[in-house]
Order: structure tokens, then C-alpha cells, then sequence
């Protein structure tokens, strides 16, 4: 098994869902996008799949990436508890153990906040898309709690301008476009290398 450069665990977002479908099936996502921009393309071990939660990340894939450690880990993971499965308290629980049972001296982790998916979600009533909305909104301050806290790298989707770009998503309201995929890779790319400067 090669030396690991980059582990991450996830959702379909990390899987690549929403980005171009490569002739084996698997998809040129954002971490790929991201790995070719890193100069980092092997070593990498996508762990993400479609309809993950953070349970799923608990229980089956941070084994995995804890028993393939690597100095670049990433958690992409929560949009399925956000919009189908959520309960506050295990929600919290799981991100907590996530991204502290990750972090190790040596090893950058990153991860993203949840952009304005309630606002792109088809066919949802104006009271559902309002109550997701707050869902949202509680979800990205615990998380910017835990990236203060724990010093993560945090690419922050809520607010940037490829949030709002109907280019960059899919008609699903979920998953980022092809486009989407490539811009989330290069930004989370130049983030890390500007985290790892500032850190030297």
C-alpha cells in the first residue's frame, strides 16, 4: 500500500457526486481537483459515499482513515443529517469525535462549512425550507466553534461567491456541478497551502 498524502472521509460531496463521471465509474471530484492541485495525485484515499452521515464517518470510515494516517486528512460530511436524519445532539457528538480523533501533531485537517443548500433544495415548502435554514445556521456556528478550537483549516462555502452561482451546483440543490467540483478544489488547495505557510 503506497505512503498516504491525503485521507478524506465524507458524503457524496466528498465522493465526487455531481463532477464528472471518469470511464470506471468513479468521479473527478473536488478531491481529486484538489490532490492535482497539491502536486499530490497518489496516496490519495477517498473515503466518501453517497448518503453518508456522520454516523456512517464514526463508525465506518474514521477506522479506516485513523489505520491510514496521512499529514493532509479532510472531513466532508453532515449534509444528509442536516436535511433527512438530524438530531442535534448525536449531530454535535459525531463532529466532535470526527475531527478530534483526527487531529495529530504534523497533520493539517480541513474541512468545509455548509453553504446555502435549504435555498436550492427543490419542491420544499416555505416553512420546511425556513426550519432548514436555521438547521443550517446552527450546524456552521458549532462548526466554527470546532475549527477554532481544534485549529482546522475551514474553506468557508456559506458565504463565498460560488455559494450563490447556479453554475456551480447541481439541479438536485445538493451536490456541486462539475464546475463546483473544480472551484471547491482550487480554493480548498490554495487555503491549505496558505495554512501550511502560515504554520512553518
Amino acid at each position: 500500500m503506497p505512503d498516504r498524502k491525503l485521507t478524506v472521509l465524507g458524503d457524496s460531496c466528498a465522493e465526487g457526486r455531481g463532477g464528472l463521471t471518469r470511464p470506471d465509474g468513479t468521479f473527478l471530484g473536488f478531491v481529486v481537483r484538489l490532490a492535482d492541485s497539491l502536486g499530490i495525485a497518489d496516496g490519495v484515499l477517498n473515503l466518501g459515499s453517497f448518503g453518508a452521515t456522520t454516523q456512517d464517518a464514526v463508525d465506518r470510515q474514521l477506522p479506516v482513515a485513523l489505520a491510514n494516517p496521512a499529514p493532509l486528512m479532510g472531513v466532508i460530511v453532515g449534509g444528509n443529517d442536516l436535511v433527512t436524519d438530524y438530531d442535534r445532539a448525536r449531530f454535535q457528538r459525531n463532529l466532535r469525535h470526527l475531527y478530534t480523533g483526527l487531529v495529530a501533531p504534523g497533520r493539517l485537517v480541513f474541512t468545509t462549512n455548509w453553504p446555502g443548500i435549504p435555498d436550492r433544495l427543490p419542491g420544499l415548502d416555505e416553512h420546511t425550507r425556513s426550519a432548514l435554514r436555521e438547521r443550517f445556521a446552527e450546524a456552521n456556528e458549532f462548526l466554527e466553534k470546532l475549527v477554532y478550537e481544534l485549529d482546522l483549516v475551514c474553506l468557508d462555502l456559506a458565504n463565498a461567491p460560488l455559494a450563490t452561482d447556479p453554475v456551480m451546483w447541481c439541479a438536485d440543490g445538493m451536490h456541486p456541478s462539475p464546475a463546483g467540483h473544480q472551484a471547491i478544489g482550487i480554493a480548498m488547495a490554495d487555503l491549505i497551502d496558505e495554512a501550511r505557510t502560515v504554520r512553518l
